[in-house]
């Protein structure tokens, strides 16, 4: 979830521009669902625009109905269509049943846009035919795009970008996956005291830039199936050094094989939410909901996630791996003072 008392919702052209801060990528081929909570920007969905999307229109509602909002604006953004009566038609009848289906649930749909592209230029008219359209406003210049520089947060051009940064690198992963079995053949007992250090360790080595031995990844990915060890680590998103924390994570989950992968996944979550950077936490919730739809936690995020939950809640989870830590004896960075970057 998203505010600021800057922001103008009733100027599309801004509203529209606004969208790559919020995403955290500049959407095409996409429908996108802004919420809006007492006169303020609010939660943000967005689904790729496909044949059966008339089909998928209750379920949206009702994910959008999660954070209680007053009202929503639909963006279609389609540059093939923008420019297409017979599209428009189609958008038409998909903004109208998107307004039954929130109706039901109490919001009303302020406003339905199509635009072209996400881009400073951009051209955008209403879905009705109301007769309004305009160009986009430079989405670099955006306050939610400075807003976002300033916490740094990555802006992506694509999604596929985003979705870039757990990707699997096959190569790198079948070398750790064949360490792990020899780790796991062993059966050599686990010391969540030393696996906790040594994760932390490894972080500050991943962010003074040197490369993770086989050894030592695979020794990782083992350390977080003891759950004293993983939800210990979870402090760490809350700690001074949770930017060193997050590369890690990342890291792990771009070279770790499933099923050992998952939960590094979910500690990158973790630690975006916790910094407000919902578009990664969400991309990260989907690849481990997707390998585990059981797993507790990241269900548990993916709901907080879609039902707006701030962040500063969600941080509250991470005071109980200070906990952990007190009974193991091992000593974490000290907790972030948020509003003042570390470092």
């Amino acid at each position: 979830m998203t505010r600021t008392p800057d922001f103008h919702l009733n100027r599309p052209g801004a509203l529209i521009a606004a969208l790559p801060a919020v995403l955290g990528f500049v959407p095409e081929k996409s429908l996108v669902l802004v919420t809006i909570d007492r006169g303020e920007l609010g939660c943000v969905m967005r689904v790729d625009l496909s044949d059966d999307l008339a089909d998928t229109v209750e379920h949206i509602a009702e994910v959008a109905a999660a954070a209680r909002p007053d009202s929503a604006i639909v963006v279609v953004v389609d540059a093939d269509g923008a420019a297409c009566r017979m599209c428009n038609d189609e958008y038409r009848e998909l903004a109208d049943a998107l307004t039954d289906c929130l109706a039901e649930h109490g919001i009303e749909l302020y406003a339905a846009h199509v635009v072209d592209k996400v881009a400073a230029g951009g051209r955008w008219h209403c879905v009705d035919g109301c007769g309004s359209s305009g160009t986009v406003d430079d989405p670099a210049s955006s306050p939610l795009a400075m807003a976002a520089v300033l916490d740094g947060r990555r802006l992506y051009a694509r999604r596929a970008d985003l979705q870039g940064v757990i990707d699997i690198d096959r190569v790198r992963s079948a070398e750790v996956a064949a360490k792990i079995e020899e780790l796991t053949a062993a059966r050599t007992p686990t010391d969540a005291s030393s696996e906790i250090e040594h994760a932390i360790d490894a972080a500050a080595r991943v962010a003074a830039g040197e490369d993770l031995s086989v050894d030592v990844l695979a020794r990782l990915g083992t350390a977080l199936s003891d759950y004293m060890v993983r939800d210990t680590l979870y402090a760490l998103a809350v700690g001074e050094n949770a930017e060193q924390a997050e590369a890690l994570w990342g890291l792990l989950a771009r070279t770790l094989p499933e099923p050992w992968r998952i939960e590094p996944l979910v500690l990158l979550a973790f630690s975006a939410y916790s910094r407000g950077d919902g578009p990664l936490a969400g991309v990260s919730l989907e690849a481990a909901l997707r390998a585990d739809p059981t797993h507790r936690m990241a269900g548990m995020l993916d709901t907080a996630l879609q039902s707006g939950l701030r962040p500063e809640r969600i941080r509250e989870l991470g005071i109980t791996g200070y906990r952990l830590a007190d009974q193991l004896g091992v000593d974490l960075p000290p907790r972030r003072l948020w509003g003042k970057r570390a470092g």
